[in-house]
C-alpha cells in the first residue's frame, strides 16, 4: 500500500527590499532608530509621519543618496536578497536605475532648465542593457512617454522642462525612472504639489505600473488619505521610531498608539467639522447679518496674449465675500485662481470689470490708492521658505511691513511685533533665528504673522498648507481659524485640496479655464455638485473605498 506524500508548502517569495534595525546617524545623532519592514513584487508600502520622522532619510539610506560623510548606517538593506550596506560605491552604481528607481519630489528642480527632455531621457535609455545605438534608444523613450500617457511622445524629445505642465513634468519622471526596468521604485512625495486631478492620474499610473510590470514601490507621503487609498502597507513614524506597521486596513481600520490616532484626527477628510465650534463662536461674534461686503469681483475679465495665440485666464468672475467669512477658489492648475488673486492685489491688471475691498474700490493705476489697499489686504504664500528673506532674522521679517508704513514709534512697532508672534503661536525665543533655522511650520507662522503686523483686514491665502503635513497644517489651520473668530478677519483661500477647503471654508467658487462653473456653500455643493467638472474634482479626492480592495479609508464627506 502506497502512501501518498503531501506537497511541501511553497516557499514565500523574498521581499524586493528587505530592511532590518536600520539605524542612521549624522555624527553623534542619531535619526532613525532600528527600522524594519520589507516591500514585495506588486506592493507598495508608505512611510507615513510628520515632518522630521526620518521618512526621507530611510529612502535616501536605500538609495544610498545621504549624501555627507558624517552618515552612518547600521543594519541591514536588502535588494532581491542582496546586502547593499556592504558593497562598494562601484558595485552599487549598476543597481541604481536598473534595480533600484526614484521618483523625486519637485520635477522643477530634478530636471535640468537648460537641457531638453529628450536629452535627459536619453541618459536613462542609456542604462537599459542591449540598447547600444541612438535610434534603439529614443525608440524606448517614446515607449516609455506612451506607457506613462504623455501626449505626442515624440514631440517631448524637442521641448524644454518650463513647457510642460507639473502633472507632465512629474509623468516624465516616472517614464525617465521606469525606462531602465527597475524592480523597486522610491516615490517621494511624488505628488505633493498637484492639484486633485493630476494626484489622481499620478496614483492611478503608479498602481497601474504594479499590476503590470510587477514593480514594488516604496512610497514617502505626509498624506495620509493618499497612504491609506494606494498602499498595501503602512509603516507610522515619529521622531525616527516606528509608532506601529501593518496592513494598511487594519492599521487605519484599529490604531494602537495615540499618535497614529492623532496623524488620523488631522487628516481634513476623516473631520470635515474639525473647526465647526471655532466657526460657530465666529458667528456669534461677528453675525452674518451685520457683515458687510468685505471683498467683491464683478465681471472680472483678463486675457493673455502671445505671438501666436491668446489665453483667457478670467471670463467675467465675480464673487463677494462677507467680513468674516473665507471664500475658497478651487480649480486645477491653470484655472485662474492666482490670477483673480494678483488682479484683487493690485499686482495683475483686469481687462474688464470693477473690484472693492472694504468698500473701496481697487484702481491699479493709483499707486498711493494701492499702498493704502495693501495695508489693509495682505498675502500668505504657498512657500514661506521663498517668500521670506533668508538674511533676515524672524524679528526683522515681521516689524518691516510696519517699517515700510511708518506705524508708530520704535516701541510701538517692537510691541506690534511681538503681539503678531503671540497670535500666531511662536515663542519670542525664534525672534533672532532665520528662516533656515526654522520648521517649515514655524516659517509658514513667520509669514501668517508678516502678514498680520499692519492688522488687515483681508488675507489672501495661496495654497497656505499644501507642502506642509497634516499634523502641521491642522496647526496653521487651527492659527487661522482662532484669528477669524476673535479679530473678524476675512480670508480668499486658494487651495487645490477639497479636503481642505470643506473643513476651512464658508463658501467656494470653482473655477475652470478662467470660468465660473459653480458657486455656493461649501456644504451645499460638497453634498450635491451640479455640474460634471465639479462631480469630476470630488471624485478625485481619495475615497472612502478602494475599488479594487474595498477597504475603508479617509476621505472627504459631505
Amino acid at each position: 500500500m502506497s502512501i501518498e506524500k503531501t506537497p511541501a508548502p511553497a516557499e514565500p517569495a523574498a521581499p524586493l527590499l528587505q530592511v532590518d534595525a536600520l539605524s542612521v546617524a549624522y555624527g553623534r545623532h542619531e535619526v532613525v532608530h532600528e527600522v524594519s519592514f520589507a516591500v514585495g513584487a506588486g506592493r507598495a508600502l508608505a512611510l507615513i509621519g510628520e515632518s522630521g520622522s526620518g521618512k526621507s532619510t530611510i529612502a535616501r539610506a536605500v538609495l544610498r543618496l545621504l549624501g555627507s560623510r558624517r552618515a552612518s548606517v547600521e543594519g541591514s538593506i536588502a535588494v532581491q536578497g542582496r546586502e547593499l550596506t556592504t558593497l562598494r560605491e562601484r558595485e552599487f552604481l549598476p543597481l541604481r536605475g536598473r534595480v533600484l528607481g526614484f521618483v523625486p519630489q519637485d520635477p522643477g528642480s530634478s530636471l535640468n532648465p537648460v537641457r531638453t527632455i529628450g536629452a535627459q531621457a536619453l541618459e536613462a535609455a542609456a542604462l537599459v542593457p542591449g540598447a547600444r545605438t541612438r535610434q534603439e534608444r529614443e525608440a524606448l523613450v517614446v515607449r516609455a512617454f506612451e506607457r506613462v500617457g504623455l501626449p505626442d511622445p515624440e514631440r517631448l524629445g524637442t521641448v524644454f522642462p518650463h513647457q510642460l505642465s507639473g502633472g507632465q513634468l512629474q509623468r516624465v519622471l516616472i517614464a525617465l525612472a521606469i525606462l531602465p526596468g527597475p524592480r523597486l521604485l522610491v516615490a517621494d512625495e511624488p505628488t505633493s504639489a498637484l492639484d486633485v486631478t493630476v494626484q489622481k492620474q499620478i496614483l492611478d499610473l503608479l498602481d497601474s505600473l504594479r499590476t503590470e510590470l510587477g514593480i514594488g514601490i516604496l512610497l514617502i507621503t505626509h498624506d495620509l488619505s493618499i497612504a491609506a487609498e494606494r498602499a498595501d502597507e503602512v509603516v507610522v513614524l515619529r521622531e525616527g521610531r516606528v509608532q506601529e506597521a501593518g496592513a494598511t486596513a487594519e492599521v487605519f481600520a484599529a490604531p494602537k498608539t495615540a499618535y497614529t490616532r492623532s496623524l488620523q484626527a488631522d487628516v481634513p477628510g476623516l473631520n470635515p467639522e474639525r473647526w465647526a465650534s471655532e466657526r460657530a463662536e465666529r458667528d456669534a461674534r461677528h453675525p452674518i447679518e451685520d457683515a458687510p461686503v468685505q471683498v467683491s469681483l464683478e465681471g472680472v475679465s483678463r486675457t493673455f496674449r502671445s505671438r501666436d495665440r491668446t489665453v483667457t485666464a478670467l471670463a467675467d468672475i465675480s464673487l463677494s465675500i462677507p467680513r468674516g467669512r473665507t471664500h475658497a477658489l478651487v480649480g486645477e492648475s491653470g484655472s485662474g485662481k492666482s490670477t483673480a488673486a494678483r488682479i484683487l492685489l493690485g499686482l495683475e491688471r483686469a481687462d474688464a470689470g470693477t473690484l472693492h475691498v472694504g468698500g473701496r474700490q481697487v484702481v491699479p493705476d493709483d499707486a498711493r490708492s494701492l499702498r493704502e489697499l495693501r495695508r489693509h489686504l495682505q498675502i500668505v504664500h504657498q512657500n514661506p521658505f521663498t517668500s521670506l528673506d533668508p538674511r533676515f532674522t524672524v524679528e526683522r521679517i515681521v516689524r518691516e511691513p510696519l517699517e515700510r508704513y511708518r506705524v508708530g514709534d520704535r516701541a510701538e512697532r517692537h510691541e506690534r511685533t511681538r503681539w503678531a508672534l503671540a497670535a500666531v503661536d511662536l515663542s519670542e525665543e525664534l525672534l533672532g533665528r532665520r528662516p533656515g533655522a526654522l520648521s517649515g511650520g514655524q516659517r509658514q507662522r513667520v509669514a501668517i504673522a508678516r502678514a498680520l503686523a499692519l492688522r488687515p483686514n483681508v488675507l489672501v491665502l495661496d495654497e497656505p498648507t499644501s507642502a506642509l503635513d497634516v499634523t502641521v497644517q491642522a496647526g496653521i489651520l487651527q492659527v487661522l481659524s482662532t484669528l477669524q473668530r476673535d479679530l473678524g478677519l476675512t480670508y480668499l483661500f486658494i487651495s487645490h485640496d477639497l479636503g481642505v477647503v470643506r473643513q476651512f471654508a464658508d463658501t467656494l467658487t470653482v473655477l475652470r479655464r478662467g470660468e465660473v462653473v459653480e458657486s455656493g456653500h461649501v456644504t451645499e455643493v460638497f453634498a450635491a455638485p451640479r455640474e460634471e467638472y465639479t462631480r469630476v474634482l470630488m471624485a478625485a479626492v481619495p475615497s472612502r473605498r478602494d475599488h479594487e480592495h474595498g477597504r475603508i479609508l479617509p476621505a472627504v464627506t459631505a
